[in-house]
């Protein structure tokens, strides 16, 4: 008799455990940032000179820090300002003494460079 108990126990013990199992596989894990996307995004940042106006981790001209940018800024608003500098700079109650230019990239160079930016949180 107390085998069967140990038994049915035992059973109910390892289906609980694979509930437990497919219930964590229901839950959505994030999914982190494509580290090859990131690091042709930095190259995209310097090729096109982007530290002549810009510093990140103190390197770069101080006219305006992207430290932080990617806790900030959405990568749509990253996006709205690597093309339309302009429209962005206008939402600002201080508006910077410095106009940034617009830029036409192709879309996977942009859409990297917006993954690099999107990547630095600190």
């Amino acid at each position: 008799m107390n085998a069967r108990i140990a038994t049915v126990a035992g059973l109910f013990l390892v289906s609980g455990l694979v509930v437990a199992a497919a219930d964590r596989s229901a839950v959505p894990t994030p999914v982190p940032q494509d580290a090859a996307k990131i690091e042709a995004g930095k190259k995209v940042y310097d090729a096109q000179k982007c530290s002549a106006c810009h510093m990140i981790a103190g390197k770069g001209a101080k006219l305006s820090t992207l430290d932080g940018v990617g806790a900030k800024l959405s990568a749509a608003d990253i996006k709205m300002w690597i093309l339309e500098p302009a429209k962005m700079e206008a939402k600002l109650a201080t508006k910077p003494k410095i106009k940034m230019k617009a830029y036409k990239l192709a879309d996977a160079d942009l859409d990297s460079l917006v993954a690099y930016l999107a990547s630095i949180k600190k």
